[in-house]
């Protein structure tokens, strides 16, 4: 016999008879707070009371509770509509104003164009313009500006002059 076992199992000598308890055996006396979980007292069909496993009680049913809709769910229902409707006028308006939109943009278009002709014909017109009249009322050749500047020590100050040829 075995020293964790908490009771004697004694088996029966005569198999078939529920009711058959040897003379001599002693039934050990479980206490209902000795009944581990999962265990309970059943009745057999010959209508012996015994220990048997038994399958736990399935929990109730968990009946809904409705809850209240949180003000931002109402809020994005509400607003839903009025976006898609917004959108759906910002469809159309675009879809009416497509040609004018188009034009525009060859406008648009034009006038970069003219302004980069302007900003490079300009200056070539004014060029060529000088060469054929002459620079200074008829003088030849190009100004020259000389520039002699001279200073004494590191820090001292510099004192320059500028001539014009």
């Amino acid at each position: 016999m075995h020293s964790d076992t908490p009771y004697e199992i004694t088996p029966t000598t005569r198999y078939g008879d529920p009711y058959y308890r040897p003379t001599g055996a002693r039934q050990p006396v479980i206490l209902p707070a000795e009944v581990p979980p999962g265990v309970d007292w059943v009745t057999l069909p010959g209508g012996v009371r015994t220990l048997a496993y038994t399958q736990p009680a399935p929990p109730p049913p968990a009946i809904p509770v409705s809850q209240p809709i949180p003000a931002w769910a109402k809020t994005t229902a509400l607003l839903a509509p009025t976006v898609g409707g917004g959108i759906a006028a910002a469809g159309i308006g675009l879809s009416y104003a497509a040609p004018g939109l188009v034009a525009m943009s060859h406008a648009l278009w034009s006038a970069a164009a003219l302004i980069v002709a302007a900003v490079t014909a300009i200056p070539l017109l004014i060029r060529t313009a000088r060469r054929a009249t002459g620079s200074r009322g008829g003088e030849s050749g190009s100004t020259h500006i000389t520039q002699n500047i001279t200073a004494t020590g590191l820090f001292g100050r510099a004192n320059g002059t500028i001539n014009h040829h």
